[in-house]
């Protein structure tokens, strides 16, 4: 569990959450906002970590007895809200492990923290529950609501609550993260920096993925290919895609990116900004026999399969309309 310095990136959030320690204007409730992977759990953490250290600074000294005790899962003034149902946080979580243990004053400091992780799956019940509490909570009450998405909130709970977003971090940041820190080969590490969009999380957990390496490869040998398969193959390579429940999502991703490589070289030239810098000499000959309107064309029929994906039209069907255009163009 690392304390503000070890997280990369999110520099507004942790600003934020550091002064806040600092001028001793610390909140009773927030909003910790950003996809899965991006490091909500990870800054919550650093947050209750350096609350509850006993030398009382913005970075937690990892040495005190409250440090240790938060390090090793034990503090009693640190309480990760968890819940049975899978798909929701009812009221009787909230009220068992929150509102009824509040009025306790703090063992051993000066806060109580209360964790709840996924709080978007809160019901509308639960989230009036919580809502009593945090109209008046008790001084040393700090509620740290954590949510991939705040629209599921009751405008109540957000306008009681400091509500802090998350943001992508740089390709570059990741891609060094994912060099320096996992060893990571670069080639990979610009794909997997490409399709993490700025979380590190999901990066890392790319990096160590089976069945994308198995996507990875599939996609280079259709891409390279496309040109010499006839109809038969391509109906082939879609029924071993599906036997393989290849993540269909993360394959039309792939054909994005590689296709804007295809784009980008047309227009630049320069192998530097390309993603698949390994596959120069295929998408150097793609790009060769490729005019701009059959690039944008292809880019469009990725787009429309995956609407098409999303609006649940034979599957089968909407990837050989799209590999037909992508083969044409």
């Amino acid at each position: 569990m690392p304390g503000f310095s070890n997280i990369l990136g999110q520099e507004a959030v942790k600003d934020h959450l550091k002064k806040a320690i600092e001028y001793h204007k610390v909140s009773h409730a927030y909003i910790l906002t950003g996809e899965k992977g991006m490091g909500k759990k990870m800054l919550a953490n650093a947050f209750a970590l350096s609350l509850l250290c006993e030398k009382g600074g913005s970075e937690p000294c990892m040495q005190c007895h409250s440090c240790r005790q938060v390090l090793s899962g034990n503090h009693p003034d640190l309480i990760y809200v968890t819940h049975d149902k899978p798909a929701s946080i009812g009221v009787e979580d909230v009220r068992n492990q929150i509102n009824d243990t509040i009025a306790v004053r703090p063992y051993n400091g000066g806060y109580k923290i209360y964790i709840v992780d996924e709080a978007e799956k809160m019901t509308v019940q639960a989230q009036n529950a919580l809502l009593k509490t945090i109209e008046e909570p008790p001084s040393y009450a700090v509620i740290l609501l954590l949510t991939a998405n705040e629209d599921a909130f009751l405008p109540t709970i957000l306008s009681r609550c400091v509500q802090l977003k998350l943001k992508p971090l740089k390709d570059s940041a990741v891609k060094e993260y994912l060099l320096e820190t996992m060893g990571v080969k670069e080639q990979d590490a610009d794909v997997y920096a490409a399709f993490a969009r700025g979380n590190l999380g999901k990066a890392i957990h790319l990096a160590s993925s089976e069945e994308f390496k198995l996507m990875h490869s599939e996609m280079l040998y259709l891409l390279k290919s496309l040109k010499d398969m006839d109809i038969t193959d391509i109906l082939d390579f879609i029924k071993k895609l599906r036997e393989e429940e290849v993540d269909l999502y993360e394959c039309l991703d792939f054909m994005q990116l590689w296709y804007r490589d295809v784009l980008m070289f047309k227009v630049t030239k320069d192998v530097n900004l390309m993603i698949f810098k390994d596959q120069y000499t295929a998408i150097n000959e793609i790009s060769k026999n490729s005019g701009y309107d059959g690039l944008e064309n292809i880019l469009e029929a990725i787009d429309k399969a995956r609407v098409r994906l999303n609006a649940n039209v034979n599957t089968e069907l909407v990837l050989e309309l799209m590999l037909l255009v992508m083969k044409e163009n």
